[in-house]
């Protein structure tokens, strides 16, 4: 594989190292689909009327703490809801609390299904922050996937879009069959 020096990892190895745990200020995965927020908040304050911050910690619950929403995410989709007239905060103690409208509840029973699908991925997702869905020999071999396109040097020709497309789908329906390449 050839590198670029700019695309070179700054201690020098080769970029196929152990990933060390994530730096100050780098992101996780995406946990939350467009939207996601916007049925499962209404949905917790449907259940209890609550402040913000126990919806980050009802979130993280749900996430058997593999995964805490930040204030960031969680206030601007509250504001979000109350704007849209769904939620309404209260003042309480110098802090909201947010409790369920008459349109919230009708927008949550029109959005049954798709709530279902948010508690689904939420599931899914949980397994996998926790790593219970990989080995971790797999985790790093996926990391070294990514690594190895992320750090092409960016000319794809159709001649090695085609090439590497078909090493891919090779290797998923080898994994899918259960067979070696």
């Amino acid at each position: 594989m050839r590198e670029h020096p700019h695309q070179r990892p700054a201690h020098g190895g080769d970029g196929f190292d152990k990933r060390p745990g994530r730096e100050r200020g780098e992101r996780g995965p995406r946990v939350f689909a467009a939207g996601d927020l916007k049925l499962l908040l209404p949905s917790l304050i449907a259940e209890q009327p609550c402040h913000g911050y126990d919806l980050i910690r009802q979130i993280e619950s749900l996430f058997d703490g593999a995964y805490t929403p930040s204030p960031g995410v969680i206030y601007p989709t509250l504001t979000f809801l109350e704007e849209s007239d769904l939620i309404v905060g209260n003042a309480d103690g110098g802090k909201k609390r947010y409790t369920i409208t008459d349109a919230g509840r009708l927008f949550l029973s029109e959005q049954a299904v798709a709530l279902d699908g948010v508690r689904m991925r939420i599931d899914v997702s949980k397994r996998s922050l926790r790593g219970q869905d990989r080995p971790p020999q797999i985790h790093e071999a996926v990391h070294n996937l990514r690594h190895a396109l992320h750090s092409h040097h960016g000319r794809w020709s159709p001649e090695e879009i085609d090439r590497v497309a078909a090493l891919l789908n090779s290797t998923a329906q080898a994994i899918a069959d259960g067979k070696n390449l």
